[in-house]
């Protein structure tokens, strides 16, 4: 099967990937897909960035003493479990052929006990579950009412190396820029964004921070006009409204639309 031709396929994988519930083989081709294909690795870095935004804004929660008391039941459970089986092992031993079925109410009652400890060990086992199912779910609220992305850009250097992950949110009129390589200008210079919008002059939406992740003002049209982004290296504060770009272009990527 081609996912190239499944944008839904390739979303869904690409989302599994970030969750990390992608593994052995498939993840080992997902990446090797990812590499050839611009539009599936620029897919993983959106969720990459959305489950990084959602695990940001959670406030951190100190687990509620039930949970603590169901693992400890989890574990007491498993340990009674094993004492019994090395308890019915060393009396099978010392017990004589005689006395067998004397002791085997012994053996009936520690069986018995076994079947409750693993019996409470699976009832405590789905509560748990159950609540983080819950968690789960509510996680997957806060995603769903995170912004919505219309285009994505992982603007790359000479060299083929990511290094600006660059999303637009049609609703917020807001670029994100999240750094994904270890590109740091020196205190004296800034990076700029520009649209290339083909058959006319750069435009410059706006000069970077030196933070890890920046947001942006951009209009919608200078986006769907704009095939392409790159990111020049300027003076400080970038260069006065109006003018051309004066420094190297660092960083160029194309702009792709996200599956509706």
């Amino acid at each position: 099967m081609n996912i190239f031709k499944n944008p839904l396929l390739m979303d869904q994988l690409a989302a599994s990937y970030a969750l990390g519930t992608l593994r052995g083989g498939a993840r080992r081709r997902f990446e090797a897909l990812a590499r050839a294909n611009a539009t599936l690795r620029a897919a993983a870095l959106i969720w990459q960035s959305r489950l990084a935004s959602v695990a940001e804004l959670q406030p951190e929660v100190a687990p509620s003493p039930a949970v603590w008391k169901r693992i400890e039941n989890l574990v007491s459970a498993e340990k009674q479990a094993r004492s019994m089986q090395a308890a019915r092992e060393v009396a099978a031993a010392q017990v004589p052929a005689s006395r067998w079925w004397s002791s085997l109410g012994l053996w009936r009652g520690a069986t018995a006990a076994g079947a409750f400890a693993t019996a409470l060990a699976v009832v405590t086992g789905l509560n748990f579950t159950s609540q983080l199912n819950g968690k789960v779910q509510e996680l997957s609220a806060r995603l769903s009412s995170t912004q919505s992305i219309e285009y994505v850009a992982v603007l790359a250097d000479d060299k083929a190396n990511a290094s600006i992950l660059v999303t637009f949110d049609p609703g917020t009129q807001k670029l994100m820029l999240k750094r994904v390589g270890d590109f740091r200008e020196q205190p004296d210079k800034s990076l700029e964004l520009w649209a290339l919008p083909p058959g006319a002059p750069a435009k410059s939406l706006g000069v970077m921070t030196a933070d890890a992740v920046v947001q942006l003002t951009a209009a919608g049209s200078d986006i769907r006009q704009s095939p392409v982004l790159a990111i020049t290296l300027e003076p400080k504060g970038g260069v006065p409204p109006g003018t051309a770009a004066t420094g190297p272009i660092l960083f160029k990527g194309a702009l792709i639309k996200t599956p509706e």
